[in-house]
């Protein structure tokens, strides 16, 4: 006779439950976040083309009547070379590139920072920096190289490759008339014309570098949702580090019942009396001047409470008056230590004259 064995119990628990805010603070703070560098880098490169785009033309020119300016300065070669020409013309370069090139920089450095601010927001965290021994161990790194995300990875490159091949190769096939004339063109004619086909070769490309890093950062954020879901057994467990163990707050509520039970009970003898349903539920009310400008709600309860208030208003010879609505409004309506409500004043001020008028009488 054969033995059935359930494997899973050799295996751990399955991430089933979506990750809850805590745990999503967590692994931010951590350094996982949801970010696809290929929208950085699609993004990026449309900043630079665009840069180039809008000041290219002025960047030429500038570039241009820089280098006839600075050899039309010179007699011949030689003046260039001497030492002191030479440091010059040198600062004079850096500078003038510098100056030249800050627009395109800095427009790609600006859409930098944006696209990476869109997809993870401000953060700040040095966890990522600590050493992880796992980084560096053969077997683990072995592991990753042959991982799903690498294959993953993997995939991914060789369909942008292949993708951006066709489309470079098509769009080259559709201008071959202009591409085949470029070397019989003047210089000026060759430069225009180069750097339209250049351009539109460039903004085909970068249509689909972005089409492609849109729908990795859907997958990015995927496969993180995916990582950061949790199991049933961590969700108890974080809910005992944020709520507390249900077993030790029940325990420490029932704690404090009792303690609010003791004080009420010790509260009854000063009460002034006792309205009662008569059998179910028991108020007591106290009035003093000096503390309250009203009367006050002392201790409430139903069945066995009631039982007790009734028990030791005895024991303290505190009238106890029945009342059925008065009683059951006061013990719905109102928490202990509450003044009357207004609504309620003339039956209880009814009942407290009764009262006072037996103390009267004794």
């Amino acid at each position: 006779m054969g033995y059935r064995i359930n494997l899973q119990i050799f295996a751990g628990e399955e991430k089933t439950e979506k990750a809850t805010p805590k745990k999503r603070k967590d692994v931010r703070e951590e350094g996982q976040v949801v970010q696809s560098r290929e929208v950085s880098s699609a993004f990026i490169l449309l900043a630079g083309f665009i840069g180039l785009k809008v000041f290219g033309k002025k960047t030429v020119i500038k570039i241009m009547n820089f280098m006839r300016n600075m050899y039309s300065d010179f007699g011949s070669i030689d003046e260039f070379f001497i030492d002191g020409n030479l440091h010059i013309q040198f600062l004079n370069i850096i500078r003038t590139y510098f100056a030249i090139l800050l627009p395109i920089v800095g427009i790609t450095f600006l859409c930098a920072i944006l696209i990476n601010y869109l997809q993870v927001g401000f953060l700040f965290t040095t966890k990522t920096l600590k050493v992880k021994f796992s980084r560096i161990n053969p077997i683990e790194g072995f592991k990753r190289i042959f991982s799903k995300r690498a294959l993953v990875e993997l995939l991914k490159s060789i369909v942008k490759i292949a993708v951006l091949g066709y489309a470079a190769y098509s769009y080259c096939l559709k201008k071959i008339d202009i591409i085949v004339k470029l070397p019989s063109m003047e210089p000026i004619a060759i430069l225009k014309n180069f750097s339209t086909l250049a351009f539109g070769l460039a903004m085909r490309i970068l249509g689909i570098l972005i089409a492609l890093a849109i729908l990795d950062y859907f997958y990015q954020w995927h496969e993180h949702e995916k990582n950061i879901m949790m199991t049933t057994q961590e969700l108890k467990e974080e809910y005992k580090q944020t709520e507390g163990d249900p077993l030790i707050k029940s325990r420490i509520k029932e704690k404090q019942r009792k303690m609010a039970y003791s004080r009420m009970m010790q509260d009854v003898p000063k009460a002034d009396v006792i309205i009662t349903n008569p059998t179910h539920i028991a108020v007591a009310i106290k009035y003093d001047r000096e503390t309250h400008e009203a009367p006050y709600l002392v201790a409430k309860g139903v069945d066995l409470i009631a039982e007790k208030i009734k028990k030791i208003a005895g024991e303290n010879s505190i009238p106890i008056v029945e009342n059925k609505p008065l009683a059951r409004s006061i013990f719905n309506t109102m928490e202990i230590g509450e003044i009357i409500p207004e609504e309620l004043y003339q039956a209880v001020a009814e009942v407290l004259a009764y009262v006072y008028s037996l103390k009267d009488n004794v």
